[in-house]
């Protein structure tokens, strides 16, 4: 990409009442330089005009396949190829399945057959729809062949309903675009020859047979950043308590049960560039857990003797040949969420500790969101409630920005 090139999207509007959303994304966009061509679907020009589209963009709107004028003067295919990178926002379930099959019927779908650049998608979807066995395996096949999705996020819906399926918000959106921009401009992934481990759920402490201590921890958000350092070319570990989610493609997952267990595989994944600890650790165990099932024999509940587990943070945290570059922790919080992760992170010696509320009514323990903050030695910096996936992004995204310039690693930006 030479000196002076000013980069640019094709942005593919789609149906569905998020297609407002395009209009500020477009202003986002060209307050940061990048440009756009829009591209109007028959379905999205009901909810969107193409008018509305063209002064916000200062570029013309592309819309039909056949049009005789648009293929003299600039053909699909050098429509298709001249932007940096394809953007589908909003994406309905009809673009993702035709995207999925190769089905180029109008000139939105035939672009996208076209194009040998990069392609991010922002689904936007009623959540029955999101969850249909067919949209979710159209979207495992689009991530193996390399599509970048940002969201959706949860919360109601147009039609009334609640869950996953908004679109995600312009900023979330505007983020997305960067990344995917400055990795398509470098050549490379941001984080190709980096080395991460990334701990997640929850551990088990056996009381005896078939009983344990544990939590509520889905996983979810420990899974999600492990996905988002693999998208950007770091070589991933993945250690696991027990979840039930499906094991990501592209990382080396590594499926425990106890604190103890967690630690001798962080211990046997080292040494590596990164290390996140989102797994919700069991602060106890029983001393010693019973072989056999505790029986109800006395009138009382028996007593059972505690110690204290390994601080996995705090070691993976401590001086060493062994220390990763960047060693970031979780702070699991019911209250004073900001005042407690500032103690923790002087406590454990790491670089970053990322601070939630898990307390009753967050929604964030076994949800699909989660409301960050970022806490260091320098500041802290909030962000806005995302879905986890996203604030995965999000997180990886800062990781890689702060290893190009490792003076910034005690820097909030």
């Amino acid at each position: 990409m030479g000196v002076g090139h000013q980069q640019s999207i094709l942005l593919i509007v789609t149906g569905g009442i998020a297609a407002y959303k395009s209009i500020e994304l477009i202003r986002r966009l060209r307050e940061e330089g990048i440009g756009v061509t829009p591209v109007l679907t028959a379905s999205g020009a009901e909810f969107v005009t193409p008018l509305s589209l063209a002064a916000i963009a200062g570029e013309k709107v592309y819309q039909d396949l056949f049009s005789l004028t648009d293929e003299t003067e600039m053909g699909h295919i050098e429509l298709s190829r001249r932007a940096d990178l394809v953007v589908v926002a909003p994406a309905t379930a009809n673009i993702l399945a035709k995207l999925t099959h190769g089905i180029a019927d109008d000139l939105a779908t035939t672009l996208l057959l076209a194009t040998d650049k990069p392609v991010l998608v922002a689904p936007a979807m009623n959540v029955r729809m999101w969850e249909h066995p067919a949209t979710q395996a159209n979207l495992a096949t689009l991530k193996s062949r390399g599509v970048t999705f940002v969201g959706p996020n949860s919360g109601e819906m147009a039609c009334g309903e609640f869950g996953p399926g908004r679109l995600a918000e312009p900023l979330e959106i505007l983020a997305g675009i960067q990344a995917a921009l400055s990795t398509a401009s470098s050549g490379r992934k941001p984080l190709e020859g980096r080395r991460a481990l990334v701990t997640s759920g929850p551990t088990h402490e056996p009381l005896d047979p078939v009983r344990f201590l544990g939590n509520r921890s889905s996983g979810r958000q420990g899974q999600a950043v492990a996905e988002a350092l693999r998208d950007l070319g770091a070589e991933v570990t993945l250690i696991s308590g027990p979840t039930h989610l499906t094991e990501p493609h592209g990382v080396t997952t590594v499926k425990i049960e106890t604190a103890l267990q967690m630690l001798a595989a962080c211990q046997g994944a080292l040494p590596v560039d990164i290390a996140v600890c989102a797994a919700a650790v069991a602060d106890w165990r029983p001393e010693k857990p019973s072989g056999q099932k505790i029986k109800k024999d006395g009138p009382g509940a028996p007593e059972i003797a505690m110690v204290q587990n390994p601080d996995i943070l705090a070691a993976l945290s401590k001086d060493g040949a062994d220390r990763p570059a960047l060693v970031v922790g979780f702070a699991a919080e019911t209250e004073k969420v900001l005042e407690h992760a500032r103690a923790k992170l002087r406590k454990k010696g790491c670089d970053w500790i990322l601070a939630n509320d898990v307390s009753d009514g967050s929604g964030t323990f076994g949800g699909s969101e989660n409301t960050l903050h970022l806490v260091h030695d320098a500041g802290e910096e909030s962000w806005p409630r995302m879905s986890k996936k996203d604030a995965a992004r999000r997180l990886a995204e800062k990781i890689a920005d702060t290893l190009a310039n490792p003076a910034v690693i005690g820097e909030i930006e």
